[in-house]
């Protein structure tokens, strides 16, 4: 049982340390924990209106249903709740100044909701698969190398363009933070066999997004300490 709570929770909190840590100004974490907290609680609207969509577009061809079952919920229900604490919440506070702040709190609430989804499927929904041979511990150990992770980099990925929307105003990047992730989530969803080639590629996508605020940091640090010399 603590062997498989540790392995439920803790991808979450290994994930969003590294975004937190490499952060070349770092974010308060109370702020930081607020928006994980954030993260958890929409986990109940996006409960009700997967449920909603489930109970009410299951009538269809089984191709329809798998497109509506990876796309419309989940992938479109909980990544339209994530990036609604960013913009709604998250961009009016003080604290969010900088393009990188994106990524921080986009990684914050995406594994704040990916915790408690995890804890529910592997403490609630495995009972369900126990007379096919699957443990609790199955389910934590495969969702920690490919659920979770495509949470938290999907967030990295709505963060940039969240950045990239508030410090230039281009509303393009609006667009592509919700457009980006929900497609990363539903494709993940529709072929959910190639999990890991899936994250593998969020996993390039995010870096590389993340090496560019990183380099921007990084040039905004040399040009502060130039003006103290």
């Amino acid at each position: 049982m603590t062997n498989t709570l540790i392995i439920t929770i803790a991808p979450s909190f290994i994930i969003l340390a590294y975004f937190f840590l490499n952060d070349k100004f770092k974010e308060p974490k109370s702020t930081v924990a607020l928006v994980f907290f954030l993260g958890i609680l929409i986990c109940l609207p996006a409960g009700i209106l997967n449920s909603f969509i489930y109970d009410n577009f299951n009538n269809n061809t089984e191709i329809v249903e798998r497109l509506l079952g990876s796309f419309l919920a989940p992938a479109w229900t909980e990544e339209s709740l994530k990036l609604l604490i960013l913009y709604a919440i998250v961009i009016k506070r003080k604290e969010f100044n900088e393009p990188m702040d994106g990524i921080v709190y986009g990684v914050a609430v995406s594994l704040g909701f990916a915790t408690y989804e995890n804890y529910d499927y592997v403490f609630r929904l495995a009972l369900e698969w126990k007379e096919y041979g699957v443990t609790s511990e199955d389910v934590a150990i495969w969702r920690s190398y490919s659920a979770v992770p495509m949470h938290g980099l999907n967030g990295c990925l709505m963060g940039f363009y969240v950045g990239k929307y508030v410090f230039t105003g281009d509303k393009k990047f609006l667009t592509y933070s919700f457009i980006v992730p929900f497609l990363m989530h539903g494709i993940y969803n529709y072929f959910v066999q190639f999990g890991i080639l899936i994250v593998l590629v969020q996993l390039f996508y995010a870096l590389k997004l993340h090496k560019e605020l990183s380099q921007l940091q990084i040039n905004k640090k040399k040009e502060g300490e130039k003006k103290r010399i």
